[in-house]
C-alpha cells in the first residue's frame, strides 16, 4: 500500500463523522417522533423504516462495488445521509419522518458497502482482524458523539421538543457533510481490478470473472457466512433498538434526554475500549469463545435493563453491554470475507448487511408490538434472548472456506481461530 495505513486513518475520521450524524439523528427522530404523538408503536414501525429500503439494496449495491470503485458509494451515501437527516427535521407529519428516516438508511448503506469494500480490497489477510476492528472504531467514535449532542440540543416538551429536535436533525446533516472531508486518496487512482486479483493468499486465483456468476445461494451455503450474518444482525439490531428506545425508556422513567445521550455514548466509549483490546483478547481466547462468552453476557446485562434500575445501576450495565457487543461486528465481517469467493467479496458483505437490515426492520418492529403489549422495558428483554440465540450459534459453529478452495480462512493470521475451522 503506497500511503501505508493512511487510507484507514482518513477512512475511520469519515465514516465517524457519517455514523455520528446517524447516532445524532435517530435518537432525534425518536424524540421529534413523541413531539408529534407517536406511540411506541409508531416508532417501532418509523425505526423499522431505516432499514426497509436497504434491504433490498444491498445486494445489487454490492455487486456493483465488485465490479467497479468504491469511492463514488462512499460519497453518494454521505449525500444522502445528510439529506436525510435535513429533510427528517423539517417533516411534518409522521408519515414524512419515515419517508426521510428511510433515505437516511439508504445512505448509510451505500456509505458502509463502499467503506467495508475497501478495507476487503486493501488489506492483506493477517491485517484483516486488525483493520476491520480499526474501522468499526469510526462507528462506534460516531456512535459516542452523535448521542450525546442529539441530548444537548433537544429540550423541552411538545412544541419545544419539536423545535430542539428539528435543530438536531440539521445539526446532523451538517455533521453528515464534514465526511466528504476525508474521501480523498482512500482508493488507489485507475480502474479498480477484480478482488481476486489482489488476494495475497496462496492457491489459485479465482479468476476475473464478475461477481454476477457467483449466486447468492452458493455464498449463503459457504461455512461460516451463516454464522458471522447472525452474529452480525444480532448485535446490530440491539445496538440499533437501544438507540430508538432508550429515549423512550428515559421519557417513562423521567430521565432527561441530555443523561439518555450520555448513557447511549457510554455504551459506545465501551465499544471503543473493547475493539482497542481485541488482538490479545484474541490471542488469549481465540474467536468461538471470545464471540460466545461476549454475546451471552451481551443478552443477560441486555435483559437487565428491562428492571427499574437507578441511572447509575443503568450505566453499569450499559457500560459492560457496550463492551461485549464491540467484539461481534469486526469479526463477523473478517469470517464472510474470508470464507466468501474473491471475486464476490463485495456481495457477500453486501448479504451480510442485508441480514443486518432484515434484523433492524424486524427487531423494532417486533419492539414496538411488544413494548405496546407488555410495557417499554420489554423489548430489551427479547433483545437479549437474540443474543442468547447468537452465543448458541457462535458456539457451535465450526465456520470455514468454501469447499474445494485451497485458501482457508486461516491463511495470514497467527490467532487461534477455531471459530473458522474446517469440521474434519
Amino acid at each position: 500500500m503506497s500511503d501505508g495505513r493512511g487510507w484507514l486513518l482518513r477512512l475511520v475520521i469519515a465514516f465517524a463523522f457519517a455514523q455520528g450524524a446517524v447516532s445524532m439523528a435517530r435518537p432525534a427522530v425518536s424524540y421529534r417522533a413523541l413531539s408529534m404523538g407517536a406511540d411506541e408503536r409508531a416508532i417501532g414501525v418509523i425505526t423499522a423504516v431505516y432499514a426497509l429500503l436497504p434491504l433490498f439494496a444491498a445486494v445489487p449495491l454490492g455487486r456493483r462495488t465488485d465490479q467497479g470503485r468504491c469511492v463514488p458509494l462512499l460519497v453518494a451515501g454521505v449525500v444522502l445521509i445528510s439529506a436525510g437527516c435535513a429533510l427528517s427535521g423539517t417533516a411534518g407529519s409522521l408519515t414524512a419522518l419515515g419517508v426521510w428516516s428511510a433515505l437516511m438508511g439508504i445512505g448509510h448503506l451505500c456509505f458502509v458497502i463502499g467503506a467495508q469494500s475497501i478495507v476487503a480490497r486493501r488489506s492483506a489477510p493477517a491485517e484483516q482482524d486488525r483493520n476491520f476492528g480499526h474501522f468499526t472504531i469510526g462507528a462506534s467514535l460516531g456512535q459516542l458523539a452523535g448521542p450525546v449532542a442529539a441530548g444537548l440540543l433537544v429540550s423541552g416538551q411538545g412544541d419545544g421538543m419539536a423545535r430542539t429536535s428539528a435543530l438536531a436533525l440539521l445539526a446532523s446533516a451538517v455533521a453528515a457533510a464534514v465526511a466528504l472531508t476525508s474521501l480523498r486518496r482512500i482508493e488507489p487512482r485507475g480502474p479498480s481490478r477484480p478482488v481476486a486479483a489482489r488476494s495475497t493468499a496462496p492457491g489459485p486465483s479465482a479468476g476475473p470473472g464478475p461477481s454476477a456468476k457467483v449466486s447468492v445461494r452458493r455464498i449463503l451455503r459457504t461455512r461460516g457466512v451463516p454464522a458471522g450474518m447472525f452474529i452480525s444482525l444480532a448485535v446490530l439490531s440491539t445496538t440499533d433498538v437501544l438507540t430508538a428506545y432508550l429515549p423512550v425508556i428515559g421519557e417513562r422513567r423521567g430521565i432527561a434526554p441530555a443523561t439518555i445521550g450520555l448513557l447511549l455514548s457510554l455504551r459506545a466509549a465501551a465499544t471503543i475500549a473493547c475493539r482497542l483490546v481485541m488482538p490479545p483478547m484474541l490471542r488469549l481466547l481465540g474467536r468461538t469463545v471470545l464471540l460466545t462468552v461476549t454475546c451471552a453476557l451481551g443478552g443477560t446485562l441486555c435483559a437487565g435493563i428491562a428492571l427499574p434500575l437507578p441511572v447509575w445501576g443503568l450505566a453499569l450495565v450499559l457500560g459492560a453491554l457496550g463492551f461485549c457487543l464491540g467484539v461481534g461486528q469486526p469479526l463477523s465481517m473478517t469470517t464472510v470475507v474470508r470464507a466468501a469467493p474473491d471475486e464476490a467479496r463485495s456481495t457477500a458483505l453486501a448479504l451480510r448487511l442485508t441480514g443486518n437490515r432484515l434484523g433492524q426492520v424486524a427487531a423494532p418492529a417486533s419492539a414496538g408490538l411488544v413494548a405496546g403489549v407488555a410495557g417499554t422495558a420489554a423489548p430489551f428483554v427479547m433483545l437479549g434472548a437474540l443474543l442468547l440465540a447468537a452465543a448458541g450459534l457462535g458456539a457451535r459453529s465450526p465456520g470455514g472456506g468454501p469447499r474445494g478452495r485451497r485458501r482457508s480462512p486461516l491463511d495470514g493470521n497467527r490467532l487461534p481461530n477455531r471459530f473458522f475451522a474446517r469440521r474434519t
